[in-house]
């Protein structure tokens, strides 16, 4: 009896030790909270032997609740339907329903202050300085004002300059933190005038791919990733913005190595709407008019996302919003990355002809997977054009 006691514990063991460590990843590899219109049970479309358990009385009324407003239960996250792994929290919204997008948009930004893109040094008639280095200066900071005067154009700042003499008080924003720097102009012997040594940007404009559009209101989501200036790579502060009709006039194919992208220009005087945010996660705006005659899709709970065929809905020329087959490889569970939330595969023949994969102007793209919006594309592998991210949309 013994024996066979000792025997079962040396078998046993080693399933318990790998029971534990699946919790262990599982525990850090799925969020600690949820969204969904109504407590489910089974999650993660089975791909993971995972469930959720609640108190009934709990479940029963926040399910009553959650039929006029958003309401919140905790539950247990099981591993094979008996091993707890973490507490969630389990917030119950009302699902919602948008116009889906695919067509592209052009982007202009105008920014809160002036963006620093890079610092460099000038030639003068003693030898090579760089003031605003000296001052503090890095690239990515945003000036916001230069002698008490409100910074709002490279222009200004240039006039600011020129007709300084002395040094200037800047009010610089760095990473949320807003200091004071005094910085004194060199005279550019190349140029022939006085600078900073500092290049600045105080606006963009770029093309892009519309996600969804609310219909309750008009507001929308694009681009899946925010707009950052080139040179520092920090997200572009605005100040104001809108979004206005653009076409696809051809493609710069995808190979790898060296991204391609959709090639296109903007109907002058076209205005769709206003943008309202610039964020890591994409742009948002609000169109003056909702379209007419539209259908709407439901949006996908980041848990109802699966492995496996999906469609992409892109504008790659004059004929508009047209569907392709992709795959989702990789899907993240979890709030680790803003962006980055799935990985995708262009699996359509069409769409590769055209185009070698994902090209820039294609972020933004929606992504449907059984009949709801799941995500956006965001950005192309450059050594495997054909893959990319998406961001999920819930």
């Amino acid at each position: 009896m013994k024996k066979a006691i000792r025997i079962l514990v040396f078998l046993l063991t080693p399933v318990v030790c790998v029971m534990f460590i699946m919790a262990g990843l599982v525990e850090h590899l799925t969020p600690s909270r949820l969204t969904m219109a109504s407590p489910e049970t089974d999650i993660l479309g089975s791909s993971i032997p995972l469930s959720l358990k609640y108190d009934p009385q709990d479940a029963v009324s926040a399910s009553l609740d959650a039929a006029g407003s958003q309401s919140s239960i905790s539950a247990k996250l099981m591993l094979f339907g008996f091993l707890p792994v973490k507490t969630v929290d389990v917030e119950l919204v009302q699902r919602k329903n948008v116009i889906i997008g695919g067509h592209p948009f052009g982007i202009r930004i105008y920014t809160d202050g002036l963006v620093v893109s890079s610092v460099s040094e000038i030639r003068t008639n003693s030898g090579k300085a760089c003031p605003a280095q000296k001052a503090g200066i890095e690239k990515g900071d945003v000036l916001l004002a230069a002698n008490g005067t409100q910074l709002r154009t490279n222009e200004q700042l240039q006039s600011i300059v020129s007709s300084c003499s002395g040094s200037l008080t800047l009010d610089v924003r760095r990473e949320g933190r807003v200091f004071r720097t005094d910085i004194e102009p060199v005279y550019d012997s190349d140029e022939g005038k006085l600078r900073l040594g500092l290049h600045v940007r105080d606006s963009i404009a770029g093309l892009g791919t519309m996600t969804f559009i609310d219909p309750e209101d008009g507001s929308f989501f694009g681009l899946g990733h925010g707009i950052c200036d080139s040179s520092s790579g920090c997200l572009m502060p605005m100040l104001e913005g809108d979004a206005v009709m653009a076409d696809v006039t051809s493609v710069k194919k995808s190979v790898c190595g060296d991204p391609g992208s959709l090639i296109g220009q903007f109907r002058d005087g076209e205005v769709l709407g206003t943008l309202t945010a610039n964020t890591a996660h994409g742009v948002y705006g609000r169109l003056s008019e909702i379209p007419e005659n539209y259908s709407t899709v439901p949006v996908a709970f980041r848990h109802e996302i699966v492995r496996g065929q999906a469609r992409l809905i892109t504008t790659t020329d004059e004929s508009g919003p047209q569907e392709y087959t992709v795959d989702i490889e990789e899907i993240s569970y979890n709030d680790s990355s803003k962006t980055r939330n799935m990985v995708i595969r262009i699996t359509d023949k069409e769409l590769l002809s055209k185009t070698g994969g994902i090209v820039q102007g294609m972020s933004g793209s929606p992504v449907i997977q059984n009949g709801r919006l799941v995500g956006a594309v965001t950005h192309v592998f450059v050594n495997d054009p054909t893959r990319g991210y998406c961001t999920a949309i819930s």
